[in-house]
């Protein structure tokens, strides 16, 4: 078994990049890869000092899915596999501390900057990141029912929020590959790129989130957006209406009124 990391950490100043490294495999899940990117995800979003997380895949596919010599080994029972399981969070919904979702769960926005091939687990990955950039020679499919399986780790539920009902349907139902214009026309991605301009604008948007805007509300602001799925709408009123009335005990909210009438960059600082 090879020492090289399945999952390589950059930091870019206040932004961190996070590269699935088996490229020779086209980034295929293994569990040694699902533990280093949650280990490395979750040690990202403790560090006060990262403000924004990239995550991409190295060579040619961002993730083809589960490693095919992995699926052959798979039995009824390890979809129960309490290996995957962390200590329970109080602050997080238990929706999103399951073996994939943690993405959402996360304080810190996660962008997918997705370079190639996106199947199966590759695009439950992608559709649970906060923001998805990809490039042009992209290509998406669920691939479950190809293989005799069903929609896998809540992507029924994720695909209809992000790309529709129908959509969802249809590509979970087919199986049918489409490329990145298709995505886009979908709502799947919010930008399409150059593969060899892909990450450093991934990256661009990333650090123009950490020097332009409030971490702290950031931090809330993601909160809302995935608990949103849960509420109504007099609910999630009422958590804005709380959360604004927190937002304005906070010296980010003097900083930011501050910055803007001096016409300066802004120093925030909470996390």
């Amino acid at each position: 078994m090879t020492d090289e990391k399945t999952v390589l950490v950059e930091r870019r100043d206040q932004v961190a990049v996070v590269t699935l490294n088996r490229p020779d495999r086209m980034n295929a899940i293994v569990k040694r890869l699902e533990f280093e990117l949650r280990d490395a995800i979750e040690t990202l979003d403790a560090d006060p000092a990262v403000r924004a997380i990239v995550v991409t895949g190295a060579g040619r596919a961002f993730c083809a899915g589960m490693d095919m010599d992995q699926i052959a080994t798979l039995g009824a029972d390890d979809i129960r596999d309490t290996s995957y399981a962390r200590a329970f969070d109080m602050n997080r919904r238990p929706d999103f501390q399951t073996r994939y979702s943690y993405f959402a769960g996360t304080r810190t926005p996660i962008v997918a900057a997705i370079n190639g091939a996106a199947a199966g687990l590759g695009m439950v990955l992608a559709l649970y990141a906060d923001v998805r950039f990809a490039s042009e020679n992209a290509v998406f499919a669920t691939a479950f029912a190809q293989r005799g399986l069903i929609a896998e780790h809540g992507i029924a539920w994720i695909l209809s929020r992000i790309a529709g009902q129908a959509n969802a349907m249809d590509l979970l139902i087919s199986s049918r590959k489409i490329d990145a214009a298709e995505a886009l026309r979908m709502g799947m991605v919010n930008r399409v790129l150059p593969r060899e301009q892909l990450l450093d604008a991934a990256v661009a948007y990333a650090q123009q989130i950490a020097e332009t805007v409030s971490p702290r509300s950031v931090r809330v602001i993601k909160r809302q957006i995935w608990e949103a799925n849960f509420q109504d709408l007099g609910e999630a009123i009422a958590y804005a209406n709380e959360e604004m009335w927190h937002s304005f005990q906070q010296p980010d909210f003097q900083e930011g009124v501050a910055h803007f009438v001096e016409k300066r960059k802004p120093r925030f600082t909470q996390v």
